[in-house]
């Protein structure tokens, strides 16, 4: 046979199937397909985690806490650790009352005044605005630490140590908040109907109560649930100013049963459970209006 013939011989091809197949495995392999959704997984597993041994911890004994391994179910004993915790915190229910009232009213204050410095900043044109606006986002920068001493010295001088105003009124509107606020009025509220309800002779203060605030509602929810949880959670600034435990809020009264001696385990867990209740339940009530605010904006036009 001559190299002629040689080179004009065909070169085998490999079967269609087997090619078929090599793509298919190739593409089974590809993260886009199962990996993603294991890592969520993975994810929401690690941060369901403490909330299940929570409320698993809640209904053992101390004994069943400290054993090994631990208890992974639920047990029969939540109404001996809420007796038990009651009976060492006669005021728990007195401080978990307290510790709503300061995020409702804390919350109150700080939907009303950041949407209206947000409203300010974003459709009135005045001297100095972007540098008092500059000024207001560099507050952000500051350690929280840096204020700690200045803030109780503040509040022994005008006498609100031992006192609720101490909690809500310091953090009635943040610089967050204005931020936030300001952005989401500047791409939702069109300037032409402001300036449409201002030729038809509405008042300043009726534009944004009648206009602006109906159109912010997504906003105003995700603001609302950020600072009822950081103002329900607020441990540091309680610790600052209340000295009096009949005046702690509910997590200085789960802390204040960790000290000397053997730590009751199962009556801290039961309190820690009836103090994430109402967060469980107002995330699983506004999440979808949370999901709303913090998408919005994010495509625009």
């Amino acid at each position: 046979m001559t190299a002629s013939q040689l080179t004009a011989q065909p070169v085998a091809k490999a079967p269609a199937t087997s090619r078929r197949h090599a793509r298919l495995l190739l593409r089974s392999l590809k993260p886009s397909g199962w990996l993603p959704y294991a890592i969520v997984m993975l994810g929401a597993l690690i941060m369901l985690a403490p909330f299940y041994f929570m409320f698993v911890f809640a209904t053992h004994t101390n004994s069943d806490i400290l054993s090994m391994p631990p208890p992974l179910w639920f047990g029969s004993a939540l109404v001996d650790n809420i007796h038990q915790l009651v009976a060492l915190r006669p005021h728990f229910w007195h401080s978990l009352g307290l510790s709503l009232w300061v995020a409702v009213a804390a919350t109150g204050l700080n939907l009303f005044l950041c949407s209206l410095g947000g409203y300010a900043f974003a459709m009135y044109e005045f001297p100095g605005r972007d540098t008092l606006f500059a000024g207001l986002m560099a507050t952000m920068l500051l350690p929280a630490f840096v204020g700690m001493i200045p803030f109780v010295l503040l509040m022994n001088e005008i006498g609100w140590l031992n006192s609720t105003r101490a909690l809500i009124v310091p953090g009635a509107c943040s610089a967050f908040g204005v931020f936030m606020m300001r952005q989401y009025i500047g791409s939702a509220v069109p300037r032409e109907l402001v300036e449409a309800a201002r030729m038809d002779g509405c008042g300043e203060f009726g534009i944004y109560w009648r206009i602006v605030v109906p159109l912010i509602g997504p906003a105003m929810g995700t603001l609302g649930l950020v600072t009822f949880i950081g103002s329900y959670n607020n441990f540091v600034g309680a610790l600052l100013v209340m000295s009096q435990q009949e005046m702690f809020t509910a997590p200085l009264v789960l802390r204040s049963l960790q000290g000397t001696g053997q730590t009751p385990w199962g009556a801290i867990s039961a309190g820690s459970a009836i103090t994430v209740l109402p967060l469980l339940i107002l995330f699983a009530v506004s999440s979808r209006r949370l999901i709303e605010g913090l998408s919005a904006g994010a495509v625009k036009g």
